[in-house]
């Protein structure tokens, strides 16, 4: 047996148990004392490199802001890019404007911060302005004259034409006449038109004259006739060079005026150049007047049509106004949609149709960001159909092109709107977490391309005094910023405390700037529900305690399964080649630790470890690694000079659903050396720890909250001085545990133990010592180890005489 000194070795002390901080310390009463932090505490590496991926100004330096959720990754990229954009220009207005030369390609416009606006009220104003002094113009006394003279000296000159004709007809004998049928030509005599039965009386010289005389005059009458056409498209060309002439006079003050606001915006005169010369090429249309039809509904419809097509076209469609902005644009788009991100085109619902013009061009997210920086969630950007590609399309061709998802699938055979695209200048920032990060670098061949800085951020950070004096500062910060209560200095060491726990390590703080505003919130609701004036220790231990108890279902029902028989754990007594392993459960965000046995049966065997959750399927890869680790370290220290001749089976007992994790592989070592040894194993102890094939305890995760688990089951049947838990010596960093586990120590009722070695844990496990081997070669008499090596000799020595031939027996 072991003397008590030994097993003191491996015991710890209280302080070990829990980085407690002394609210003593501090020189303030209240947060409200303190000047709040305005640094972020504990994320120097990624506030380095969100400084250097938002100032380097070379392509693809996109950032991606990678961590665990609620550390404050959006909080801080949304601080650090909106103190860059402030110190950079305003970003330029954008707009669309017809095409007059085609219109189906709408024309964009780059416009200075503000100018935007001012080009669209412009535009608006000089509609408004059109609508008057075109038909104005149109109106006018001097343009009806003027159109007037060009009607008469074409009636004129038909007249004159007319006029000859008919004198020399006259001369003749023959009249010009108007039939149904057209214009004609008849012999008079005496002014009275003669009939064809006089004219057959009429002498044969008399008559051949006649028809020599209508030939000639019909030819002439069809040049004449044929030459009309002509004559009235003349007039047509002097009336429409009059309607340009009267319009260019009508426009020109009206042009001139907007024209002088943009002289130095080439862009914009050449545009207003293109509006001018359609004024003046359509003058006519603006001289329609649906409004004389008899239906008075067909009237209203006329009306509303004619004013679209005249007027509607010169209209600015202002995309993008950084009027009044103070500094480069920062844009956050929640939901980005593949028509978010790069816009749309809308339609409208005319007489049945859908229609649409530039003026139902709608931005994008990339749009409003131009010129500056636009922050996205990776996850939700990956979930919308075809933003991912089509984000990485415009960042590379560096211009925005408006496309829907029928033209990306390429599903669209109507005639639509293709609006010019845009120049693109801007710095994206990703917010998502490791695993996405590390899937896209090495799934996507593009995504390092385009983002070539990663903005790490931390989940802990050191717990120094200086950093709990910072941690202080930030909870001033938060709190001030929530609008509530100021904590007591016993309060803030409380959480100081905590975020130690959240950090699963007594020697650092967690940065889960959620988690802790969470608590602050609710420390505050309990504060307010006592009628505190500040925030109290006992508050914050309530916000805790609830926050726990909230989550705590699950954990409460299978603590009351141990009570009352139904989970067989067992904290009294000892078993052979039986040992109680511990896990974590992590439910909602939600993590609590609980007992289970584990089991060992050893027999003759070919040097195999059965692991029965890996043969039915339950065992993760995790698990089944730890348990072939088993097996080489068996092999390793007993079977150096023999076969390996064992088979063991271990199992978690009672165990419904899937094991993962190579944590319990210590606790399994113990319990087939335990088997092959025959010594039993204290069941008041439970252990948790994973082993290498040399027999180190290697750290695990969760450590806290398995020893509590443990804890509160001893709790509930009985504590008695003898129980504990046995962890790796590497965990005992990470210890933060509750203050109820702490005072059970305290006062001897519960004990942890750090083990560097199975031999350790098998020591403090089964009471008696394990054993070195010597430099004979051989394990101390009587020892644990020498038990289990002479227990394999024997298998071995069996599974030798098994093999050997019968005695006399031949061939």
């Amino acid at each position: 047996m072991l003397e008590p000194t030994s097993l003191e070795a491996n015991l710890l002390p209280v302080d070990a148990l829990r980085n407690s901080c002394d609210p003593q310390r501090f020189a303030f009463r209240t947060t409200a004392e303190l000047e709040p932090l305005q640094e972020f505490p504990g994320q120097e590496r990624a506030i380095r490199a969100l400084q250097f991926g938002l100032t380097i100004r070379h392509e693809g330096y996109n950032l991606f802001a990678l961590g665990p959720m609620g550390v404050g990754k959006l909080s801080l990229v949304r601080h650090f890019t909106q103190a860059q954009a402030e110190l950079e220009p305003p970003a330029q207005d954008w707009a669309y404007v017809h095409n007059f030369l085609e219109p189906h390609k709408p024309q964009a416009l780059r416009l200075p911060a503000g100018r935007g606006a001012q080009l669209k009220a412009s535009m608006e104003r000089l509609v408004e302005e059109l609508r008057v002094a075109i038909p104005a113009a149109f109106e006018s006394e001097d343009y009806r004259t003027r159109r007037q003279i060009i009607e008469e000296e074409l009636k004129q000159k038909q007249q004159a034409s007319f006029d000859a004709l008919q004198a020399e007809a006259n001369q003749q004998g023959i009249a010009i006449i108007r039939t149904p049928m057209g214009m004609g030509l008849a012999p008079v005599r005496n002014r009275e038109i003669i009939t064809p039965e006089e004219f057959e009386k009429l002498p044969e010289e008399e008559q051949k004259r006649i028809q020599e005389a209508m030939e000639t005059l019909h030819q002439k009458l069809q040049a004449i006739l044929q030459q009309a056409p002509q004559w009235e498209s003349e007039r047509r060309a002097k009336i429409r060079e009059l309607g340009r002439e009267v319009t260019r006079h009508a426009i020109a003050h009206l042009l001139g005026g907007v024209r002088a606001f943009y002289l130095e915006l080439p862009e914009v005169l050449g545009y207003l150049e293109m509006v001018e010369q359609d004024l003046i090429e359509n003058a006519g249309q603006f001289m329609a007047a649906p409004g004389d039809a008899e239906n008075p509904l067909e009237a209203a419809l006329g009306k509303m049509l004619a004013d679209s097509r005249s007027f509607e076209r010169y209209r600015v469609n202002l995309l993008v106004d950084n009027s009044g902005s103070r500094g480069a644009p920062v844009v956050e788009e929640d939901y980005p949609s593949l028509a978010n991100l790069l816009g749309r085109i809308e339609y409208r619902a005319q007489f049945g149709n859908l229609v649409t013009d530039f003026t139902l061009i709608r931005p994008g997210a990339l749009h409003r960001a131009n010129g500056g920086y636009l922050i996205l969630d990776a996850r939700r950007v990956l979930l919308q159909p075809y933003a991912w590609e089509e984000l990485k399309r415009a960042l590379r061709a560096k211009e925005i092109q408006i496309r829907s998802v029928s033209d990306v699938l390429g599903l669209s055979s109507t005639v639509t709107l293709q609006p010019a695209p845009i120049p693109l200048q801007v710095k994206v920032i990703l917010v998502g977490d490791r695993l996405l990060f590390y899937l896209l670098s090495a799934y996507d061949p593009d995504f390092l391309e385009l983002f070539k800085v990663a903005a790490d951020f931390e989940d802990a950070q050191e717990r120094t005094p200086e950093s709990e004096e910072a941690y202080a500062r930030l909870i001033a910060l938060l709190a001030q910023r929530e609008q509530l209560r100021p904590l007591e200095r016993e309060a803030v060491a409380r959480v100081i405390e905590h975020g130690s726990r959240l950090a699963a390590d007594a020697h650092k703080l967690s940065t889960a700037l959620e988690a802790l505003l969470d608590l602050l919130r609710e420390a505050d609701h309990w504060a307010a529900q006592a009628q505190h004036p500040v925030i109290t220790a006992q508050d914050v231990e309530q916000a805790i305690q609830q926050q726990v108890y909230r989550a705590s279902r699950l954990k409460e029902r299978l603590q009351e399964a141990v009570r009352r028989g139904v989970l067989l754990v067992d904290t009294r007594g000892a078993r052979v080649g039986q040992v109680n392993g511990l896990t974590v459960l992590n439910l909602g965000g939600y993590s609590f630790g609980h007992p289970t046995r584990i089991t060992a049966r050893v027999r003759l065997g070919k040097g195999e470890v059965v692991d029965i959750e890996r043969e039915v399927a339950l065992g993760g890869p995790l698990h089944s690694k730890g348990v072939l680790i088993l097996a080489g370290f068996l092999g390793e220290r007993y079977a150096r000079e023999r076969p390996l001749s064992l088979s063991a089976s271990l199992v978690f007992e009672q165990s419904y659903s899937g094991v993962e994790g190579d944590s319990a592989s210590m606790a399994e070592l113990c319990a087939i050396l335990s088997a092959l040894a025959q010594v039993p194993i204290r069941q008041g102890i439970a252990i948790t720890g994973s082993v290498n094939q040399h027999g180190q305890a290697q750290p695990i995760g969760g450590v806290n909250e398995k020893i509590e688990g443990f804890f509160e089951v001893c709790r509930d049947a009985g504590l008695n001085g003898e129980q504990g838990v046995i962890i790796p010596r590497a965990n005992v960093q990470h210890l933060m545990l509750r203050p109820e586990v702490v005072a059970a120590v305290a006062q001897g009722q519960f004990k942890v133990w750090a083990v560097d070695t199975v031999d350790e844990a098998l020591s403090i496990l089964t009471g008696q010592e394990a054993g070195e081997r010597g430099e004979d070669g051989r394990f101390p008499q009587g020892s644990l180890n020498a038990r289990v090596e002479a227990q394999l000799m024997a298998f071995a020595e069996q599974v030798r005489a098994f093999a050997a031939p019968p005695a006399g027996g031949g061939a």
